[in-house]
């Protein structure tokens, strides 16, 4: 298969994950803390990604392994503890939606601080899928005004790191191998959640608990293939591709997101599919400028 077809392919599937990814955060705060459920997905995904992959670990350089770190850092341990904490206040669809900033936050890291040349196409793009997303994000204030939008951001800050890791992937890991980029980052990141795990009291949680013990099953989902998973097929597809088009998996997040969101009671209205097909025109103007321009990072 080649690459631009293969980059589609990662594109859907990744769309489909993630997607589904915010209503499963949902079912598992059913039985868990907000640090306990980061803690326990970094745990999980770690073991996971170790009986796959541990070997890879020897392809990453000693000068690599510090943007293997900080990778870590913004591409998985500050956003799943941030992703936890906002859906305690506002809709898992609405989280979802407000994760359609990442490209834009791309953009513009990859300009500061990578000198990253995008067109202007690109980021009419990513502005269409914005102003699909602002539809969206405005109707779901007016459904839940009962909801905590404060919390939302938590959600931008995790955008902006999922942003700075689409770039450092580029710019500064392109050698290394998607599995060896992913089973590294847990290698860093697994210390501090067993700690954070142990503070936020895992050790003394009752897993024999109906509720628990469901909410375990999802997180277990969560992290061997929302996270586990995702992640190989996520990196593999910044390589393949380039950092803005890779983060426009965040256009179709809504939309799947959105789905789930209605399945378990959440409210749609007609603005919300206005905005979904405003957000799928912005993922076209994306990959239309980089097919304009093949020079572009």
């Amino acid at each position: 298969m080649q690459s631009d077809q293969k980059k589609w392919l990662y594109l859907i599937i990744l769309s489909l994950v993630w997607g589904s990814s915010y209503i499963l955060i949902k079912k598992s705060l059913g039985g868990f803390s907000p640090f306990q459920l980061g803690a326990i997905r970094i745990i999980f995904s770690t073991a996971f990604l170790f009986a796959i992959g541990f070997k890879s670990l020897k392809t990453i350089t000693r000068n690599q392994w510090p943007w293997v770190a900080l990778s870590a850092l913004c591409g998985t341990f500050l956003p799943v503890f941030l992703f936890s904490f906002a859906e305690t206040q506002i809709d898992s669809s609405i989280v979802s939606v407000l994760n359609s900033l990442v490209p834009l936050f791309t953009i513009l890291i990859g300009y500061f601080a990578f000198k990253l040349r995008f067109t202007g196409l690109q980021f009419s793009g990513v502005l269409v899928g914005l102003a699909g997303a602002a539809l969206l994000i405005f109707n779901g204030v007016s459904v839940n005004p009962d909801q905590n939008y404060w919390f939302a951001g938590l959600v931008i800050f995790a955008a902006l790191c999922y942003g700075a890791n689409a770039n450092i992937i580029k710019a500064k890991l392109q050698e290394v191998s998607s599995k060896a980029i992913a089973v590294g980052n847990f290698a860093v990141m697994i210390v501090p959640a067993l700690i954070v795990g142990f503070f936020a009291g895992l050790p003394e949680k009752d897993f024999s608990n109906d509720r628990v013990f469901e909410a375990l099953l999802y997180v277990s989902l969560l992290s061997v293939v929302g996270t586990g998973i995702a992640k190989i097929l996520f990196n593999r597809l910044i390589q393949i591709s380039s950092p803005v088009f890779s983060t426009s998996v965040t256009y179709l997040i809504p939309v799947v997101g959105i789905f789930w969101g209605i399945l378990d009671g959440e409210q749609f209205t007609w603005m919300h599919g206005i905005g979904a097909l405003v957000i799928l025109a912005g993922v076209y103007l994306v990959n239309s400028g980089r097919k304009q321009k093949k020079t572009d990072a």
